[in-house]
């Protein structure tokens, strides 16, 4: 079975607290489960058919850790860089803070590079462990 890795990124960059995203197997498609918007039922009905069929589980957001990736993107930067947004990224509201002050530092479109390369890099990782074909 191939995939298409931008259909793995698409998913990933969908997740969120309240979803979880699986390839089933047989049909080699990404299904995706959120508690918020489906009723038990047709949670069921889809768990279901991904038993039937086998599935793999994409990483979860807590997999993912956009925090970690929010870290390693400082940690790349200039010193002075690096303390500034050190700075923001503590406590709650930490990712809001953080895209308000990349955009007065003029980094934002560095940081979307950065990150959508993270992503790229944990779905070909996801890919690869499982053994799953991919094409870019």
């Amino acid at each position: 079975m191939k995939v298409k890795l931008d259909d793995v990124l698409e998913a990933l960059e969908l997740i969120d607290q309240y979803s979880e995203s699986f390839l089933d197997k047989l049909v080699g498609q990404i299904v995706r489960v959120n508690d918020m918007v489906m009723s038990p039922e047709e949670q069921r009905e889809i768990f279901e058919r991904l038993d039937e069929h086998g599935f793999y589980r994409l990483p979860t957001a807590r997999e993912i850790g956009d925090y970690n990736i929010m870290e390693a993107f400082i940690s790349g930067l200039p010193v002075e860089q690096q303390a500034t947004l050190r700075g923001v990224i503590r406590g709650k509201g930490a990712f809001r803070r953080f895209r308000i002050q990349l955009e007065q530092m003029d980094m934002e479109q560095d940081w979307y590079e950065f990150r959508n390369q993270a992503y790229r890099d944990i779905a070909m990782k996801w890919c690869e462990h499982n053994g799953i074909e991919y094409t870019v």
